[in-house]
């Protein structure tokens, strides 16, 4: 897929104030300073999209993109930002819930995982509910430049094993980095697919 333009659409804070048209919806997420930003800016190939910062959890909105006027690429706040008052943790959860329940356009959510972690246990967690709650999914590794590229392929073979301990099947994985545009093409082209498929 080539990405011609990418423009902002709009922030919203409930689900019910997203878009009003029937595009299809491609959403990420992950824990805080996971390296969503910057895949965001990798994947659209323009650097100022997703504003990236060196404080984590500075998404607190969902932010529509949308992608060659057919689809929309959504940036959602991280989860366990440990800094956040319990309220502010509650609203976003229920924020980021609402709109994966609710959203009938969201076609797919890619989780991003950073490949330097073992399996984190929020993470797991977050997994877990979107496979009992029926959504549709991908994983992401970041970050796939700070290891060697044996180191990543060994991370990503301890992960999909955690996983196989609960999952009868595994969903679709990708690996990334951000810097050097790595696994760019392979997300693009899993979208594509969707997208001729509906």
């Amino acid at each position: 897929m080539d990405i011609k333009q990418a423009e902002f659409s709009l922030s919203a804070p409930m689900e019910s104030m997203c878009p009003k048209d029937t595009k299809p919806e491609y959403a990420f997420i992950g824990r805080s300073n996971v390296g969503k930003s910057s895949l965001i800016n990798m994947l659209t190939n323009n650097r100022r999209l997703a504003k990236t910062s060196a404080t984590p959890g500075k998404t607190l909105l969902i932010n529509h993109f949308i992608i060659n006027r057919e689809w929309y690429l959504v940036d959602l706040p991280g989860y366990g930002y440990a800094k956040r008052s319990k309220k502010e943790v509650d609203r976003l959860d229920q924020m980021i819930r609402g709109y994966i329940l609710q959203r009938r356009q969201l076609v797919n959510v890619f989780v991003l995982v950073d490949i330097r972690l073992e399996p984190q246990p929020i993470d797991l967690e977050f997994i877990e509910w979107l496979g009992v709650s029926s959504v549709p999914f991908a994983i992401v590794f970041t970050k796939a430049d700070k290891l060697t590229p044996n180191k990543a392929r060994q991370a990503v073979e301890a992960y999909k094993q955690r996983l196989l301990e609960t999952w009868e099947e595994l969903p679709p994985v990708f690996v990334t980095s951000a810097e050097k545009k790595e696994g760019r093409d392979d997300v693009l082209d899993y979208i594509d697919s969707i997208n001729k498929s509906l």
